[in-house]
């Protein structure tokens, strides 16, 4: 078969009709990514037109679902760039215990690794009991995989070994039980979790926490949408809170940049002071 993929006027066609129909708006997303996703699933399910393609997403929304946890990017793991985690066990969680309470937001959880991984670190530094975890995502049906907390075993030893060079204070194993292929995760850990669906692209700030992560998420956005969503998250953080990012990802050039400080050499920053 003939490369050829789905043309920007084509996307720009199915954006507008995404938009008007469901309400979701992909428009600056980076046109590249989204370019191969959408070829990639127009082809993995057999679509003989593009015409046929647009009309199936504008009738009918269940397979409209199908296109968001398709086209979304969900791949994570947990403790991913140990180095990160031992960043936040060493610099960041001692700030966060002098906190009464402590409120933090993974934006663009996917599955909800990272959160799991987060209420391991607070339960070894004793502040589990004094937080809650915020983990939001555009696709529903990914927030649904993250609320039950269960994950393949076969994940479990590549996430042991980030877990023991992160920093690791127990074996990883006595977090959760495994049963045949799957491993469902202790509830002392989800009973301080709360997931829920939020648009980064459209929805406000919910709440003005101490800590977000919002890690290899904006690396897919236009430089417009990236500072929009930067926004968003000095919007929601309390001053002296902290920001942190994936590996590829900076606030470098942002229009906060001036109002945060790099926390030693791992993409962490520091709000030093409000708007003007």
């Amino acid at each position: 078969m003939e490369f050829n993929p789905i043309q920007y006027e084509e996307l720009e066609l199915l954006l507008t009709d995404i938009y008007k129909r469901y309400g979701y708006d992909f428009s600056e997303y980076s046109k590249a990514s989204l370019q191969r996703r959408v070829y990639r699933l127009f082809t993995l399910d057999k679509f003989p037109s593009f015409a046929e393609f647009r009309y199936r997403l504008q009738t009918d929304a269940l397979y409209f679902r199908r296109f968001v946890e398709e086209i979304t990017v969900n791949v994570t793991e947990m403790l991913r760039d140990p180095s990160f985690y031992r960043a936040l066990r060493t610099t960041i969680l001692p700030v966060l215990a002098t906190y009464p309470f402590i409120r933090i937001w993974h934006a663009g959880c996917a599955t909800g690794e990272e959160v799991y991984s987060m209420a391991i670190l607070l339960k070894e530094a004793g502040l589990l009991h004094k937080s809650l975890l915020y983990g939001t995502d555009i696709n529903p049906l990914v927030i649904e995989k993250a609320r039950k907390g269960i994950f393949p075993v076969s994940q479990m030893q590549k996430y042991s070994e980030n877990y023991i060079q992160s920093g690791g204070l127990k074996d990883f194993s006595a977090y959760y039980t495994a049963n045949y292929h799957l491993a469902k995760f202790d509830n002392s850990l989800t009973g301080r979790m709360i997931f829920s669906t939020h648009n980064l692209v459209s929805d406000y700030s919910f709440n003005e926490f101490q800590l977000i992560l919002c890690r290899n998420v904006l690396i897919y956005f236009e430089r417009d949408l990236q500072s929009k969503v930067i926004q968003l998250f000095d919007n929601s953080l309390e001053n002296f809170g902290f920001l942190a990012l994936g590996s590829k990802e900076s606030l470098r050039f942002s229009p906060i940049a001036g109002r945060y400080k790099q926390v030693g050499k791992e993409k962490i920053w520091r709000k030093t002071h409000e708007a003007g």
